[in-house]
């Protein structure tokens, strides 16, 4: 057996359906796929490769799948985390319709860089200018999915608490939105795809949810938006509708096993079993909503039936920490320690369960022969991750995404960017639109 690239020495943490963890692994790669995983010691007799890497003293997981961020948003790090509410429903900092499509190029090239460096192979996006960043994040090798948020609510407006839904408006970020799918999806051999962002119930009336679920129907697509994301949606949705966030995308057809809903805080029991009953995929949101003081009830939505994916969110792409930040806020809300909830239960929400929601479970979120070659290589010959007693628990707890030292997506081929012009150009692009926010 020949092999393109041939990887010996690591733990593998496969994040398969028997979850393996095998010592002194190897793994092989032919073209875009994966086409051994197993024991150094099993490999095929006189198996050979082009290109061999000695990773001994690393650990390999499947790439991590971030399935809610906004990377453009990294203009208001720092500032935004403090404010206690979402930065597009808050007065005096910079919002999405101050970003021209030279600054939203800079940060979205930004925050793909951060999430490649910290192992993200995949990121859904969503945000404002999707025709210009989701080739600008694909340049530098991830998978991109992307979207321009989708709403008929005036944004504009949202920071002074008025609700004003325009069909104009809904034409017009619908229409991009479909747009981006006919250029974007399914192509850079396969690494970028649409997700129809419909931004939230309360930013979306109810007619036009019902249109972007025809459209999604028609097209074939996945859908993601925020869901009871704030006590003001849920009460602008029972003002305006008289349901909550949850009944109203029940009602419109939204809640199904193709929606990806990112925070789901403040959901009734009701809500949860809905939800469940839906096999909708949560994204979960642990330190962006703990930052804030909340979190969701993470444990009763996946018992109800939901699936559990991981997101960053905004402000930062690292993944790691995140799991770390799941985990240890379910026991919080639990009160203590369960089997139920341990490091493989949010390693695999941020792998297995990211594919699912992403629709790429076939082909991405484990390590196993057949599947693409998404994977990452942590270095675990640091002193925080020493001694390497149970791999699994050893990343979750005192891992980092600054720990990551390799990243394959596909077939390992890099793509070389300037990471001094990125950050020069974010830089740049952030200092404009503070200047314009505080005038």
């Amino acid at each position: 057996m020949s092999y393109d690239l041939l990887l010996k020495g690591a733990t593998l943490i496969t994040c398969d359906a028997a979850d393996r963890v095998t010592r002194d692994g190897a793994i092989g790669i032919n073209g875009t796929r994966l086409t051994y995983v197993g024991p150094a010691a099993g490999l095929p007799p006189g198996a050979t490769a082009t290109r061999t890497l000695d990773l001994s003293g690393r650990v390999i997981t499947p790439g991590l799948v971030n399935v809610h961020t906004h990377a453009i948003l990294s203009m208001v790090r720092g500032v935004a985390e403090d404010l206690g509410f979402a930065p597009a429903y808050t007065p005096g900092i910079p919002h999405g319709h101050d970003v021209t499509p030279e600054e939203a190029h800079a940060l979205a090239r930004l925050g793909a860089l951060e999430a490649l460096l910290f192992g993200s192979t995949l990121v859904n996006d969503t945000y404002v200018h999707a025709s210009v960043t989701t080739g600008a994040m694909a340049e530098l090798g991830l998978r991109v999915w992307n979207c321009g948020r989708i709403h008929d609510a005036d944004f504009s407006l949202i920071g002074d608490g008025r609700w004003e839904h325009h069909a104009a408006i809904g034409e017009k970020t619908l229409g991009e939105a479909l747009e981006l799918a006919e250029v974007w999806h399914g192509k850079a051999g396969g690494r970028t795809g649409v997700q129809l962002a419909a931004h939230a119930p309360d930013t979306c009336s109810d007619g036009f949810l019902v249109e972007i679920r025809k459209a999604a129907e028609s097209r074939g697509l996945r859908v993601n938006t925020h869901l009871s994301q704030s006590r003001t949606e849920v009460e602008q949705i029972r003002r305006r509708s008289g349901k909550t966030p949850a009944e109203l995308l029940e009602d419109v057809g939204l809640l199904n096993d193709r929606l990806t809903a990112a925070h789901c805080i403040f959901v009734t029991d009701s809500d949860i079993a809905r939800c469940g009953r839906a096999c909708i995929n949560v994204a979960h949101i642990p330190k962006g909503n703990a930052t804030g003081g909340t979190i969701a009830p993470i444990r009763k939505l996946r018992a109800a039936g939901a699936g559990l994916a991981l997101g960053t969110d905004n402000m930062h792409a690292d993944m790691v920490e995140v799991m770390r930040w799941a985990l240890a806020m379910g026991r919080v809300q639990e009160g203590g320690v369960s089997e139920g909830w341990q490091p493989g239960h949010v390693l695999r929400a941020a792998t297995m369960g990211g594919a699912r929601a992403m629709g790429l479970a076939d082909e991405i979120g484990s390590l196993e022969a057949g599947k693409k070659a998404d994977l990452v290589a942590f270095d675990f010959r640091r002193p925080h991750l020493v001694p390497d007693v149970n791999p699994v628990g050893t990343l979750v707890h005192t891992g980092q995404g600054r720990d990551v030292e390799l990243v394959l997506v596909e077939s390992g081929r890099p793509t070389l960017v300037n990471m001094e012009s990125i950050l020069v150009d974010a830089q740049r692009a952030a200092d404009a639109l503070w200047m314009r926010a505080r005038a």
